[in-house]
């Protein structure tokens, strides 16, 4: 043992456990004939009987016997994490550049003139000291290192988070007066969008609850800083999506697919789909999604405030309903006195209006090939619901399409020739030059 510590035993596996040595100088059973003479060190080792006294034992490597894989469950959680995330990062990142524009155009043209560049560092003032400091050392870094890819983004505005334009702009509230009204609600709203974005910069798990608050807070600041974006003025029908403008060019104009029609009215109920439209143009069989969801009172109130209702049903007399019938399995007139009951609901919703013309049935004689409501398919914030009918499964079961008419832009443009909006609102306008009327 030296003066300063403790030796590791000698490799010759140490004296034997009565202490006398016989393991040293004999070897043991397992130990082959020769011992140090044959070259090969005895098998004692570290940590097991035969350490010298005083010698301490090294601790063999444990087997911690962590699962570090990841189940199926533990993927789909993942999943829906940054699913959330990301549509979180979405609109917080509009808000974010909004406030920014905003911030720079109202305090810039204050501060510049006299402070140059630095007139972000002047705006923070002494309050904004220790932050604003901090940014300057994040450009700084981001100089050194690369970091900035474009040009546009080596200011010192670049670098400030959401908190700080936040306090920018409250501590000159006066300079932001004439172009916002209420600055209470400004502040409310960034102040709720904190839980947000503090869970999205360090990727903590965001609720629906939390998600949704976010993305109606985002979507009424970029409104108040008069940035709502583009198809906003549709109404609460199906507001247009922060992630449905970005990538909505990659989808036409669908906007939202369902597995059937239950999971669609979760989401699009009737009453959000036909309330507070202009004009309304329906093509089915049964026409049930309108018929058998939508009151009629809620009809003749729709058709008194001035929209045009144009219903096509199949005609419930023809042969090619009692195919849809054999397709489907069911009873002989079984599916035609569906059909039937559906329009003489929808008859004497129409002998209630006054200006019954302006409320139109007519049925059709051709097999089916989809069900389509069109909700003010002749302006720009037009919605339609689609369906294919499929051989041996009913409307209810079917998959659901919601498409976005021409109010919804992506850069500005609508791909008239890519959009579908229009290809089934053609198709309704054939179907209808071939119908007859019921009386």
């Amino acid at each position: 043992m030296g003066s300063g510590g403790f030796e590791l035993p000698p490799g010759d596996g140490g004296e034997g456990p009565d202490g006398g040595g016989a393991a040293a100088q004999d070897g043991t059973a397992d130990d082959p004939p020769g011992g140090w003479e044959a070259g090969v060190p005895p098998r004692s080792g570290l940590g097991e009987a035969g350490l010298q006294p005083g010698a301490v034992p090294l601790a063999r490597p444990m087997e911690i016997g962590a699962d570090v894989g990841w189940d199926e469950n533990d993927w789909a959680q993942v999943r829906t994490r940054a699913q959330r995330a990301g549509r979180a990062y979405v609109w917080l990142n509009l808000v974010e550049q909004r406030m920014r524009a905003v911030v720079s155009a109202v305090l810039r043209p204050i501060y510049e003139p006299v402070h140059g560049e630095e007139w972000v560092i002047a705006a923070a003032g002494p309050a904004g000291q220790e932050w604003v400091q901090r940014a300057v050392a994040v450009r700084e870094v981001s100089r050194r290192k690369g970091y900035l890819l474009d040009p546009a983004d080596d200011t010192l505005i670049s670098f400030l988070t959401l908190p700080q334009l936040r306090e920018l702009m409250v501590q000159h509230w006066p300079c932001f007066e004439p172009y916002f009204a209420d600055r209470r609600e400004v502040e409310l709203a960034l102040d709720e969008l904190e839980v947000a974005r503090s869970a999205v910069a360090r990727n903590r798990a965001l609720s629906e609850t939390v998600l949704a608050q976010a993305e109606r807070m985002c979507r009424r600041l970029l409104e108040v800083l008069g940035a709502a974006p583009r198809g906003a003025a549709s109404g609460e029908r199906l507001p247009v999506d922060a992630v449905e403008e970005l990538v909505g060019d990659r989808f036409a104009d669908v906007v939202g697919v369902h597995a059937d029609r239950v999971r669609l009215q979760r989401q699009l109920p009737a009453e959000d789909l036909f309330a507070g439209a202009r004009r309304l143009d329906a093509i089915g069989i049964g026409l049930n999604l309108l018929v058998q969801n939508y009151s009629g009172r809620r009809l003749v109130r729709l058709a008194e405030a001035g929209c045009r209702v144009r219903l096509l049903f199949m005609n419930p007399a023809s042969s090619a309903l009692r195919r849809r019938e054999r397709e489907l399995g069911l009873k002989k007139g079984e599916l035609a006195r569906s059909v039937e009951t559906n329009i003489l609901h929808m008859r004497r919703v129409r002998s209630r209006l006054r200006d019954d013309g302006a409320f139109e049935i007519h049925v059709f004689d051709e097999t089916p090939r989809f069900s389509a409501y069109l909700v003010d398919g002749d302006g720009s914030d037009g919605l339609a619901v689609v369906q294919s009918y499929l051989r041996h499964a009913r409307g209810m079961e079917t998959p659901a399409f919601v498409l976005r008419g021409p109010g919804r832009h992506v850069s500005g443009d609508y791909d008239v020739e890519g959009a579908l909006f229009p290809l089934y609102r053609e198709e309704f306008d054939h179907f209808w030059a071939d119908s007859r009327p019921v009386s």
